[in-house]
């Protein structure tokens, strides 16, 4: 199913609860290509054609196969509509409930449902498609803003999947609100269901941004206070991002997150790091200088591509929950779910905002 991704994420709660079922289902399955990037296949395809490529066969090959993928996925139940399944029913709302109520820890892979599994498998399969529909755009020597555009929805994609992750930890998190769960609990069925997700639309750009700006900090080490520079340089970037920093980087949590975000190694690496550097007498090091203090020399202090910070972020965030599991000292999220909770809790209070100004 070919389906546009401009919808607004709302409260599922206020179509579906547990004894209702007469409602108009909401629109349902994934969205196999926004208008932007069937638009990009296209020029990409008559670009092409007119030069006789001789990967193009290809290129349809890959296209043709992931919506054959689409369609078998839309096959099992949808997760926005009741569904009568082998031992019982499931709507929206009890699924949403089980995702909150939940006290299961480790991997939650079997617990999740199937649809949910097999979309994520579909959104992987989509963003290798695109990296090389990049690569052939370039190796054929087309426009190089096509070729970035490729780029940047290759990237927008690898951010939904970095959102499904920070969804599913902070919906356990009890310390958040009720409000703020269920909306996060919310986005992350509709991203389930279409393989888009508009709040991540609107905040990718924002950490790709981050992204880069930390790759500009020179030295990365030092006084090992680069908060205060990439506080400097992100000034610049997105509003939301200055409010999140000028508002939370006073938590020492979100300041632990921040440095292990900034400068590319563990808590744990940084306490050392700063303790040698002290004990030494040494007020900087370069980057690469990194591994040869921690005696490590396969730490990686060079990060290029999408594929890196995807990387530098599964192991922040596997190391944050050992730390919140056996209650070590040091962040117990990463700065992707300090910024990304910070914007939900921001539109939530919006939301309430705006409804009390309609009521006067």
């Amino acid at each position: 199913m070919d389906i546009t991704s401009n919808f607004e994420t709302v409260d599922l709660s206020e179509f579906f609860t547990e004894e209702e079922s007469s409602q108009e289902p909401m629109q349902t399955g994934i969205i196999v290509f926004t208008n932007r990037q069937q638009a990009l296949i296209d020029e990409l395809k008559q670009k092409l054609s007119k030069i006789k490529y001789n990967h193009f066969e290809i290129l349809e090959k890959r296209v043709s196969d992931l919506k054959q993928l689409a369609k078998a996925i839309a096959a099992f139940p949808s997760l926005l509509e009741r569904a009568d399944l082998t031992v019982g029913s499931r709507t929206p709302h009890s699924l949403i409930r089980s995702l909150i109520d939940s006290t299961r820890e480790g991997d939650t892979t079997l617990q999740l449902p199937s649809k949910a599994t097999l979309g994520k498998g579909f959104l992987v399969s989509k963003l290798h498609t695109f990296s090389s529909l990049e690569k052939l755009a370039k190796q054929a020597e087309l426009d190089e803003s096509l070729c970035k555009e490729f780029h940047d929805e290759t990237v927008s994609m690898m951010f939904l999947l970095l959102a499904e992750d920070v969804y599913l930890n902070l919906i356990h998190d009890t310390s958040l609100s009720e409000d703020a769960r269920w909306q996060l609990a919310t986005s992350l069925l509709l991203l389930w269901e279409h393989r888009a997700d508009q709040n991540i639309a609107d905040i990718s750009p924002v950490l790709q941004a981050v992204w880069n700006a930390r790759a500009k900090l020179a030295p990365a080490f030092g006084t090992m206070m680069g908060t205060s520079e990439l506080m400097t340089i992100t000034f610049a970037l997105d509003e939301q991002w200055v409010k999140f920093i000028t508002t939370k980087l006073s938590d020492d949590n979100v300041k632990m997150a921040m440095e292990e975000f900034l400068f590319g190694i563990s808590h744990e690496d940084i306490l050392r790091l700063k303790n040698m550097l002290r004990e030494k007498g040494i007020s900087a090091i370069g980057r690469n200088e990194v591994p040869k203090y921690l005696g490590n020399e396969f730490i990686k202090t060079e990060f290029s591509d999408y594929r890196d910070f995807f990387q530098q972020y599964s192991i922040r965030r596997d190391n944050a929950r050992v730390r919140n599991r056996l209650k070590l000292p040091g962040p117990h999220k990463t700065l992707e779910d300090y910024f990304i909770c910070f914007v939900i809790e921001t539109n939530i209070e919006i939301q309430k905002n705006d409804a009390a100004a309609q009521k006067i």
